[in-house]
Order: C-alpha cells, then sequence, then structure tokens
C-alpha cells in the first residue's frame, strides 16, 4: 500500500470516528464524497467537488456535498481556504506540513510551495518585532507562465 493510499484511508477512518463521536449517520454518499476529495490534490471549491462526484455518483445532491465538507472541515481533515476571491476552497489538511500559495489572477492555477528560508526569515522579522508567531498564511498572487505565455510574455 502506498503512503498516499494508507493517508487517505487513515483520513476516512478518522472521518468515520468523527461522526460516530458527533451521533450522525455513516451514509454511503458521505463516503462517496469523501473518497472523492481525499483523492484530489488540488484546491477545491464545493462547485469542484460536486462536479467531480457527480461523475461517478450522479444522485448526490450539491447540498450534500457542501454538508460534508463543512463536516470534513470540522474534524480537521479538510482546511478551508479563501483566497483574494473570496471563493471558499478546500484541501486535505496535513498535519505538521505547512506550505504557501502562488495563486495566477488570470486563471486561477494555485502552485504550493514551502521554502524554509521564508519561514525562517519570518520568526527573525516577529522576534526582532516582539512578537510570537502562533500562524500565518501566505499568498502569492500573479501570472502563472502558461497566462503569460498567452499574453505574449517572457
Amino acid at each position: 500500500m502506498t503512503q498516499a493510499k494508507r493517508s487517505q484511508d487513515d483520513a476516512f477512518g478518522r472521518f468515520r470516528a468523527y461522526l460516530r463521536e458527533q451521533r450522525l449517520k455513516s451514509t454511503a454518499q458521505r463516503d462517496a464524497i469523501v473518497r472523492v476529495f481525499l483523492a484530489s490534490d488540488d484546491h477545491v471549491s464545493v462547485e469542484d467537488l460536486y462536479g467531480k462526484v457527480r461523475k461517478r455518483h450522479p444522485g448526490i445532491g450539491y447540498a450534500t456535498v457542501y454538508r460534508t465538507m463543512k463536516l470534513l472541515t470540522e474534524c480537521g481533515i479538510a482546511d478551508e481556504r479563501h483566497f483574494r476571491n473570496g471563493e471558499a476552497r478546500y484541501e486535505v489538511a496535513e498535519k505538521g506540513h505547512h506550505h504557501d500559495h502562488l495563486i495566477c489572477e488570470s486563471c486561477g492555477k494555485i502552485v504550493e510551495f514551502a521554502e524554509p528560508r521564508i519561514e525562517q526569515l519570518q520568526l527573525e522579522i516577529a522576534r526582532g518585532l516582539g512578537f510570537e508567531l502562533k500562524g500565518h498564511k501566505m499568498e502569492l498572487y500573479g501570472l502563472c507562465r502558461d497566462c503569460r505565455q498567452r499574453r505574449g510574455g517572457a
């Protein structure tokens, strides 16, 4: 079994345990939504996820996808992000793995990156200004390579 599959199975198990703790039903529809979400490797909106789920399970409604994402966020399996356009996007939460985002203002592409030098510099700046950091997020906006090429840029 691959590490990714093991991680998905662990997250699925945590979701099932959370449902039991909350005295909520584990349904085939919720299971299908969670499986599709956990297999996703991008930042999905509810609309995006709904489209993916409907391809395999046409009977699942938008409201069910929305409510399931709310549950996944509450139990810590999904991280909800709001980038510049304000639309909620979700990514699989990875405990202890911090990353930042590059967001294309033209096509909406989101690229994750981690850079230890930036993280260290942020800590040094915070300390120098008398702050104890509890968390942060960095979002850098611009144009991706593909969009620049389409516009005739370098």
